[in-house]
This record gives structure tokens, sequence and C-alpha cells, in this order.
């Protein structure tokens, strides 16, 4: 005879049914591979990068944003006719994206990632953008799943940067630089330049910001 109180007790993993959120909206992807297509943008809140020239610091602390129900997010999507969604941050990957992903897919959604790659990747995604930071490096694993890496160039030096995170990427990879839009009056020139040189790269411009949109 077994009591109840004498059985073992069994730890089971709870997935989180909600994610912070600093923001959603519908809008254009205005950067990389995929600019110029409507998309849905989920940004979570959530980052310890700490890029000193970051546009959205106050998504940083996750706390400050608040919870909201991934059927939520879902239904929010769903009440555009675009299905691409974009999942940022902060960044995104410091949360289990499993269960977002899931119910997106679910909805006939397709994902698209954009991360620093500090992380282990978790979800499922349709397109993985890796733009990695030198604040807090980026794993080899992550950068071996990007389909688009977009290096963010501020000075001179970080074309070697970019050089070096392209040696780690797959063949297949999409290959980006694009200018840091406080500098880009100074760097783009530069960057064109080193496109024209060495033309397996591209230039990434934030369309978005020339166009006046989120």
């Amino acid at each position: 005879m077994f009591l109840a109180d004498s059985l073992p007790i069994l730890e089971v993993p709870v997935l989180k049914t909600w994610l912070p959120v600093m923001e959603q909206f519908y809008t254009i992807q205005g950067e990389g591979f995929n600019t110029g297509r409507a998309a849905y943008f989920i940004r979570l809140g959530g980052c310890d990068v700490g890029c000193h020239w970051c546009d959205v610091k106050e998504s940083w602390d996750a706390n400050a944003h608040p919870r909201l129900a991934i059927a939520d997010l879902v239904s929010a999507v769903l009440a555009h006719p675009g299905r691409e969604v974009v999942v940022t941050g902060g960044e995104p990957l410091m949360h289990d994206c499993g269960p977002l992903t899931a119910a997106l897919h679910a909805a006939d959604c397709r994902t698209w990632l954009e991360t620093s790659g500090a992380y282990p990747v978790s979800g499922t995604w349709d397109w993985v953008c890796v733009s990695p930071k030198k604040f807090k490096s980026a794993r080899p694993d992550v950068l071996a799943a990007a389909d688009e890496l977009k290096v963010v160039i501020f000075n001179d030096s970080d074309f070697a940067w970019a050089e070096e995170h392209a040696a780690q990427v797959p063949a297949r990879t999409r290959l980006y630089l694009q200018p840091e839009w406080g500098r880009a009056a100074r760097m783009t020139p530069a960057l064109i330049a080193y496109v024209k040189a060495n033309p397996r790269w591209q230039v990434s411009l934030q369309t978005h910001k020339y166009l006046d949109i989120p």
C-alpha cells in the first residue's frame, strides 16, 4: 500500500504563455533581405548586450514592459493581412521563443528572428537574421543558423570585424553591411566603396527611417 505523501514530487516544466512586450505594430520591414515587405513586429523587452548607439534603449529592462499573452499577440497579428512576423528586441533570445513561434506557425504565419546571436536559439524560425555586436559575442551555433548576417558599421575598423563573422556563417548566408544611423553621413561612402570592392556583401539601409514609418 502506498500513501500519496510518500510518492516523489516530479517537477514538470511550465511553458510561459506570456512574454514582456515593449511594442507591437504592423509596418514595412526596413532592413536587410526582407526590406520592403509588410510585416508585423513584436519587440520583446529585455537586453543585456548594451550597444551605446542602440535606438531602443527603453527595451533593455524587461520588467518595464507588460507581460502579454501569446494568444493575444497572435490575435493582434491576425488582425492584419500580412503573415510575416518579425520578433526583435531588445534581445528576443533572452526568452524562450518556442511557444510563440509554435503559436504563430499554427496560425499560418512565418517567423523572422532579429538577434545579436548572444543567446542560444529557441523556437522555430523561417528566417534568422544575426546582427552581432561587439559588446557581447555572438555564439558560433547561432551564427551557423544565420540566413542573414547584418553588421552595423560604426567605425572603419568594423569592416574587418564584419569579415571575422562572415567567416563563421554558412556559404548560403546573405551578407549585409548597414551604416549606423547616427554615423550614416560619414560611414556610407566608405561602406559603398567596401561593397564595390567586396561584392559578396550588400548594402542595407534603414529605409523605414527614410520613409518615416515605425
